[in-house]
C-alpha cells in the first residue's frame, strides 16, 4: 500500500503491538490473527495511540502466544503483516521454557541413518536440505518440531560425506543457514558436511607428554600456522598449512632448523596457536589472496580450511589438524588453542542470528547491540544456549582433536560461570590441562561476574596475561629506574605484597610476557623508546629480557620471533596486514642464531630448577629474596628438596647501560650469562656487563 508501513511484534508473551505509519486517513481497525493459515476472531485494541500519520495499537491475547507457528495480522484497510516474534528471546521465562541440555544437536551419524537436530525455538518452519557425495541436487526434508524448540529429521541410509544446510523461517522470513553445531564444512562454510568421525580417530601420543602438576612448569610459545611456515627462505613443503607446521628436518637458507624443528630447539613445553577453528575473512579456496590472524570466528567446531593440504576436501582440514596435534605431542609439546568466544564478526550474517534471531548477542540497556571489545558484537555467554554452545565446542576440541589448553581472547567479556564449566570438564579430563586468557576489565552490559583480573579469586584455575608484568619489565629494560619496585614485585610472581599489592592468588595465575601477537614487538618498542641505542644494543636488551622472563616466578610466555628480536616494521595491530609484517623471518634467524640458542639455554635452566617454578605465595615469601645491590636487581631463591641439601639460585639483572660489580660469596658458579668473576679472599666480585641477565648457583 502506497505510503504505508506496518509492523506487528510480539512484545510480551500475551501482547502484540501493531504500528502503522500511513498517509491515509486513520480508520478504526479490528485485525484477525491468522495462525498457521487458520483465521481467528477479530481483535479489539486494549490500548490505542494515534497521531495524524501514526497509530500504535496493543492487542492483549487470552493466553501467551505459542512459539513455533506462523502468525499474520490481517486488516481489510491496510492488508496483511507478519507477526515478528523475535522479541520473545528477551522474555523473562524464555530460557526456562526453551533451553535444551541434550547432547545431540548437530547430527548423529550411523551407517543406517543420520539424525539431525537444530535448536530453533522461534522458527515456524525448518527444512533440511542434503546432498550425498557425487549427487548434483539437494534433497529437502521437512523437519519436525519437538520439545524445547528443537527441530529433528531422520534420514535413513549411509550419508557419510553428505553436504547439508537448513531453510529456516523466523517471523515469516526464510533464510538459508549452515549448522551452528556443524563439525565439518566445505570451503568458506558454504555447506556443513556429515562425517563419520569414527573413521578418523587419531593416536594423539599422550604417553609422550610429561605430566604438569602446576602451570608454572609450563613455558609457552605463541605462533600462527601461516606465519611460522610461509617464508620462502625455508624448504618447508606445506607452507601456510597445518602439515607445514610439523614437517621435520626442514632448514633455513643458512642450514639452521626451521619451523617445527626450530620450535623444538627452544625447549618450550606448550605451543599456543592463534585461532585454528574456521574463521571468516580468508578465502579458503585462495588462501594466498588474503591474510588474517583469525579472530573473526565463523564455525566453532570446524578447523580452518585455508590451513588444509587439500582445499577442496572437507576431510583434509580435519585429518591435517589432528596430525599436527599428534606430531607436537609425539615430541613432548602440548598444544594450546586460541579461542574467541567473546564476539562474532558481523553478527547479522552469522549462523546464530539466522537460526535464532535476537538470542545469541548481548544488548545494552538502551537496546542497542553491545560491542564491548570494539572487534564485533558481544556473545551473550551468560545465556544457557550460548554457554552450552561454547562449552560443547571446547569439549569437542578436547575430545576429538586432543587439545591441551585454551587461551581465551578477551576473557574479561566472558562470564565466570561459563569459564568454570569449561575448566571443570577440561581439568577432570586432563589434570595437566592449562587455561588462561586476556583478563582486561572492559566493562560489559551484564551485572554478573566476568572473567577479568579483578575476579581472579572466582576463577583460581585460570591464568591471566599480566600487563603489569609487561609494562614493568619493558620499562625496566628501557632504562626507567622509577619502575624497579614494580619489577621486583612481578619478578616475584605478582602474588605477594611486595612493593605493591598482590594481584593474584598464586603465581599460577600470572602469564609473564613482554610481547604477544597484539601490539608491537619488544624490539620495535625499544626502537621507538630508545633511538639513541644501536641495533646491536637493542638486540642485547631483548635477549636479556627474554632470559629475565625465564627466571621470573610465574608462567613464561614468548611470542614467535621474540627469541631473535623480530620486528613488525613499526606496526602494531597487524591482524590483516599480510606476511611482510607477520611472518617469521628465517633470514634473521640465520643472522641471530646465537640469540635463539641463549633463550633455549635459559628455558632449559628454568625447567631444571624448581626454585623458578614455585607458585604458592607462602613459599615464595619464605624462599625468595628480591632486592637491589649497586643498581642491580637481585633475585635469590633456595630450591628446597627433602632428600638433599638446597641449591641457592641467584639471578642478577643489570638493566642499565653500564657495567656493574656486585659482591658474591665464595662457592657460586656462573650458569647463565656473560658475566665474569674476580677472585677475592673472602668473596668474589661478579662483574655484570650492561643490559645483562646472569644466573649463578651454589650447590647445597
Amino acid at each position: 500500500m502506497k505510503d504505508t508501513y506496518l509492523n506487528a511484534k510480539l512484545v510480551q508473551p500475551d501482547l502484540i503491538r501493531l504500528i502503522i505509519f500511513s498517509s491515509l486517513t486513520w480508520e478504526n481497525i479490528e485485525p484477525v490473527l491468522i495462525s498457521d493459515g487458520v483465521p481467528g476472531k477479530k481483535m479489539t485494541p486494549t490500548r490505542l495511540n494515534t497521531l495524524s500519520t501514526i497509530a500504535i495499537a496493543d492487542f492483549r491475547l487470552e493466553k501467551p502466544l505459542p512459539l513455533g507457528h506462523s502468525y499474520f495480522f490481517v486488516m481489510p484497510q491496510y492488508g496483511t503483516v507478519p507477526v515478528d516474534v523475535s522479541e520473545a528471546t528477551s522474555f523473562p521465562n524464555f530460557d526456562e521454557e526453551y533451553a535444551y541440555d541434550g547432547d545431540d544437536l548437530g547430527y548423529v551419524y550411523t551407517k543406517e541413518e543420520t539424525r539431525f537436530a537444530l535448536w530453533a525455538p522461534l522458527a515456524s518452519y525448518v527444512c533440511l536440505a542434503y546432498r550425498d557425495k557425487g549427487e548434483e541436487d539437494f534433497v529437502p526434508v521437512i523437519m519436525t518440531r519437538t520439545g524445547k524448540g528443537v527441530y529433528r529429521a531422520i534420514v535413513e541410509g549411509d550419508h557419510d560425506g553428505a553436504e547439508y544446510y537448513y531453510y529456516i523461517t523466523n517471523s515469516e522470513v526464510t533464510t538459508e543457514s549452515t549448522d551452528p553445531y556443524g563439525k565439518a564444512s566445505t570451503a568458506n562454510g558454504v555447506y556443513s558436511v556429515v562425517i563419520d568421525f569414527a573413521k578418523h580417530k587419531t593416536d594423539f601420543k599422550r604417553e609422550c607428554l610429561p605430566v604438569f602438576e602446576h602451570y608454572t612448569q609450563a613455558v609457552i610459545y605463541e605462533t600462527h600456522v601461516r606465519d611460522m611456515t610461509i617464508s620462502p627462505d625455508t624448504d618447508v613443503v606445506h607452507k601456510g598449512r597445518f602439515l607445514g607446521l610439523v614437517e621435520k628436518g626442514r632448514k633455513t637458507l643458512g642450514g639452521n632448523p626451521a619451523g617445527f624443528d626450530h620450535i623444538l630447539s627452544l625447549g618450550v613445553t606448550h605451543v599456543q596457536l592463534l585461532p585454528i577453528y574456521d574463521y571468516k575473512t580468508v578465502d579458503e579456496t585462495k588462501p594466498s589472496s588474503g591474510y588474517n590472524w583469525g579472530y573473526d570466528p565463523a564455525q566453532y567446531f570446524v578447523p580452518e580450511g585455508s590451513y588444509a593440504s587439500n582445499l577442496t576436501d572437507p576431510l583434509s582440514r580435519i585429518d591435517d589438524c589432528k596430525k599436527m596435534v599428534a606430531s607436537f605431542h609425539e615430541n613432548g609439546i602440548r598444544v594450546v588453542m586460541d579461542v574467541v568466544y567473546n564476539h562474532v564478526f558481523e553478527y547479522e550474517k552469522s549462523v546464530f542470528e539466522k537460526v535464532v534471531p535476537n538470542y545469541y548477542f548481548r544488548h545494552r540497556s538502551s537496546g542497542k547491540m553491545a560491542n564491548t571489545s570494539g572487534c564485533g558484537d558481544d556473545l551473550a555467554t551468560e545465556r544457557p544456549m550460548v554457554r552450552k554452545l561454547i562449552v560443547d565446542a571446547c569439549k569437542w576440541w578436547i575430545d576429538e582433536y586432543g587439545i591441551d589448553g585454551f587461551r581465551f581472547d578477551l576473557m574479561g567479556i566472558i562470564d565466570c560461570d561459563t569459564l568454570k564449566e569449561i575448566s571443570a570438564y577440561a581439568l577432570k579430563k586432563d589434570p595437566s590441562f592449562i587455561l588462561y586468557g586476556e583478563g582486561w576489565n572492559m566493562g560489559g552490559e551484564v551485572r554478573l561476574p566476568l572473567g577479568h583480573m579483578g575476579n581472579y579469586k572466582l576463577i583460581p584455575e585460570y591464568g591471566f596475561f599480566n600487563d603489569f608484568y609487561r609494562e614493568s619489565i619493558k620499562e625496566t629494560f628501557a632504562g626507567n629506574h622509577g619502575v624497579w619496585g614494580n619489577a621486583k614485585n612481578v619478578f616475584a610472581g605478582s602474588c605477594v605484597d611486595f612493593y605493591v599489592g598482590a594481584k593474584f592468588l598464586s603465581a599460577t595465575q600470572t602469564v609473564n610476557y613482554i610481547e604477544c601477537h597484539d601490539n608491537g614487538t619488544f624490539f620495535d618498542f625499544l626502537e621507538k623508546r630508545r633511538p639513541d641505542l644501536s641495533e646491536a644494543t637493542r638486540l642485547k636488551i631483548v635477549e636479556n629480557a627474554n632470559a629475565a622472563i625465564a627466571f621470573s616466578i610465574g608462567i613464561p610466555f614468548y611470542h614467535m620471533g621474540q627469541e631473535i628480536g623480530l620486528t613488525k616494521h613499526g606496526e602494531d595491530n597487524t591482524y590483516n596486514k599480510g606476511d611482510y609484517y607477520n611472518m617469521f623471518d628465517y633470514r634473521l634467524l640465520d643472522q641471530r642464531m646465537e640469540m635463539s640458542k641463549r633463550l633455549s639455554e635459559a628455558i632449559s635452566i628454568r625447567k631444571k630448577q624448581r626454585g623458578f617454578q614455585v607458585y604458592d605465595p607462602r613459599v615464595i615469601t619464605q624462599s625468595l629474596i628480591v632486592d637491589e645491590i649497586n643498581e642491580v636487581i637481585r633475585l635469590s631463591t633456595e630450591d628446597a628438596c627433602l632428600v638433599s641439601p638446597c641449591d641457592v639460585n641467584t639471578v642478577y639483572i643489570n638493566a642499565s647501560g653500564h657495567d656493574a660489580t656486585v659482591p658474591l660469596p665464595k662457592g657460586f658458579r656462573i650458569v647463565y650469562g656473560d658475566a665474569s668473576l674476580r677472585q677475592g679472599d673472602n668473596q668474589d666480585d661478579l662483574v655484570l656487563p650492561a643490559w645483562s641477565t646472569v644466573f649463578v648457583q651454589k650447590r647445597g
